[in-house]
C-alpha cells in the first residue's frame, strides 16, 4: 500500500491578521491532521484582529497564541495549494502550484458582524477545500 502524501496549503493575506488566520484554523479544524496548514502575510501585523479572536471563539477554535507571520519563498514553494486573499503582486508565484485568489472583504476595521459574515464565507470555501484535499475532511469535524 502506497501511502499518499499530506498535501500543504498556505493561506496567505496581506496582515495575516484576519482572513488568512481563520481559513487556517478552520482547515485545521475540518482536516484533523490530514492537512499540513500554514498562513503568512505579505505585511503581517502585530496581532490577530480582536473581532476574528471573538468570531473564531464563537466556533470553539482559540487563536489567542496565533501570531502574524511574514510570507517568504520556502514556505510558497513547500506548498501545494497557495489561497491568496488579497495580497496583489507581493504574493510568489511558482510553477507547478496549485493558486486560488479567494475575493473576500479584508476583516480589518470591521465590527464583530462584519467580521462574522466573512468567517461564514471563509468557511463555505474551506469546507470545499478540505473536502477536495481530502474527501469527507470535514465529517463530523
Amino acid at each position: 500500500m502506497t501511502l499518499e502524501p499530506t498535501p500543504e496549503v498556505l493561506f496567505v493575506c496581506v496582515h495575516n491578521a484576519g482572513r488568512s488566520q481563520m481559513a487556517a484554523a478552520l482547515l485545521q479544524k475540518y482536516a484533523r491532521g490530514r492537512i499540513n496548514i500554514r498562513s503568512a502575510g505579505s505585511a503581517p501585523a502585530e496581532s490577530v484582529n480582536p473581532a476574528v479572536l471573538e468570531v473564531m471563539n464563537e466556533l470553539g477554535v482559540d487563536l489567542m497564541q496565533a501570531k502574524p507571520k511574514k510570507l517568504d519563498d520556502p514556505m510558497v514553494q513547500t506548498a501545494d495549494v497557495v489561497i491568496t486573499m488579497g495580497c496583489g503582486d507581493a504574493c510568489p508565484i511558482f510553477p507547478g502550484k496549485r493558486y486560488e485568489d479567494w475575493n473576500l472583504e479584508d476583516p480589518a476595521g470591521r465590527d464583530v458582524g462584519a467580521v462574522r459574515k466573512i468567517r461564514d464565507e471563509i468557511d463555505v470555501r474551506v469546507r470545499r477545500l478540505a473536502n477536495d484535499l481530502v474527501p469527507d475532511a470535514y465529517q463530523n469535524a
